[in-house]
């Protein structure tokens, strides 16, 4: 019994072992090497990116969580990570605030390229990527046994988006936009306004709004790093929810813009405004109300680029590199919408007794109707020609004087 105890507590101690490293929860089985590029997990967020290292190969390399430090700032405090010994095995997280990422020496690399978009839009993409590293100080000596430790990060974040909103009782939503490197959660809203002020938002009336009135849109971006602006690159309606609705009406896309359409602040801070005049949608025509969808493709731009990315419209460009027929729909995407806005037809209405009375005033086609037009106004005009005509060969003619007297005038000799 003595023996059978012994060897318990012998594998007891084994499994403490196996668990404990100095305190820490590692494993001597899985952790007794050097660190590996699974040893780095990244987290792209819209104000921080996370970076979570496995300690326990750090420990068996010799290091302790002091050594590690980002870019090579391994005197500065705010650069080096905090221990995390709640999770299995011990991780050493660093975060990065990307209101203040160059403090500790990471690098915003801004890319930009002339091509399509991910909506079949040809126009100036862009992609910020922000990237950096962990390493070990190197040692005061000539020569060391220990290995140098280097984890390389990067986060890469799409810069344009389709902006809608199905909920306009709300009249804003949060997006959520993934890539292939991360995710990049961002906060962006479409609200809509009464008057030009943007203070009273839109209140539409149980009967819609009357065709033409003008609304005021405004698309702003919320917990982004000041550095970004609002660029909108092309908005557009539809009659449904659906931004890929085959069935759309353009209000501004590169140098193309709605004549009831008026951009008031595009490109210069972190809110795009704009008006409109409401309309209807044909297809609509046998409902007495007509709903409105507005979406807009919506790009961030450091305050320097977005000039650069503003269309030129000096020159003429070719409309069919420039229409967005096509707008796939991909992973990467953030989608917020605005609508419905509702519009009363104004139509005037037309019983069942007119329709079956025979009248073709209602169906007869405008071009027929001006050609009979025509016609009957020429024969009018013909007739009173003919008439006047008539009138004036039949008028009698005044009978000579000398004719008529036959008397001899003495004046003549």
């Amino acid at each position: 019994m003595t023996r059978m105890g012994f060897i318990f507590l012998l594998l007891s101690n084994a499994a403490s072992v196996s668990t404990q490293f100095n305190g820490y929860n590692c494993d001597a089985n899985y952790h007794s090497r050097f660190p590996g590029e699974r040893d780095i997990s990244v987290y792209c967020g819209v104000q921080t990116i996370t970076l979570k290292i496995n300690f326990c190969p750090v420990l068996f390399s010799g290091y302790t969580d002091a050594d590690l430090a980002l870019n090579g700032h391994h005197s500065e405090a705010q650069c080096r990570g905090f221990i995390n010994n709640n999770t299995f095995p011990t991780a050493l997280l660093f975060s990065i605030s990307l209101s203040t990422l160059e403090a500790c020496g990471n690098s915003l690399v801004v890319s930009t390229a002339y091509g399509p978009t991910a909506y079949g839009n040809m126009s100036l993409v862009q992609i910020g990527n922000i990237s950096g590293y962990i390493d070990t100080p190197d040692p005061p000596t000539i020569i060391s046994y220990l290995p140098g430790l280097l984890y390389k990060f990067s986060c890469s974040y799409p810069l344009e988006y389709l902006v809608n909103n199905s909920q306009l009782a709300s009249s804003s939503a949060a997006v959520s936009v993934k890539d292939s490197n991360g995710t990049f959660v961002s906060t962006l809203s479409m609200i809509l306004y009464n008057d030009s002020a943007y203070n009273q938002p839109l209140s539409i009336p149980m009967a819609g709004l009357a065709l033409k009135t003008r609304v005021f849109a405004a698309v702003k971006a919320t917990n982004l790093d000041k550095r970004w602006n609002i660029l909108m690159d092309y908005c557009y309606t539809t009659p449904s929810g659906n931004p890929n609705d085959e069935l759309r009406y353009d209000l501004f896309f590169g140098c193309y813009k709605d004549p009831q359409t008026t951009v008031l602040e595009n490109g210069k801070s972190q809110m795009g405004r704009f008006s409109f005049e409401v309309f209807r949608f044909v297809k609509h025509r046998h409902q007495k109300m007509s709903t409105v969808f507005l979406h807009c493709v919506t790009k961030l731009c450091r305050a320097d680029d977005c000039i650069m990315l503003m269309p030129i419209c000096g020159r003429r460009r070719k409309r069919e590199e420039e229409t967005p027929d096509s707008m796939a729909a991909a992973s990467g995407n953030a989608i917020l919408s605005a609508g419905p806005i509702i519009t009363r037809s104004d139509e005037t209405p037309v019983n069942n007794s007119q329709l079956a009375s025979g009248d073709l005033s209602h169906s007869m086609n405008p071009v027929t109707s001006a050609l009979i037009s025509g016609v009957v106004i020429l024969s009018v005009v013909s007739v009173c020609f003919f008439l006047l005509l008539l009138r004036f060969l039949l008028k009698p003619r005044p009978p000579a004087t000398t004719a008529a007297s036959g008397v001899w005038n003495p004046s003549f000799k």
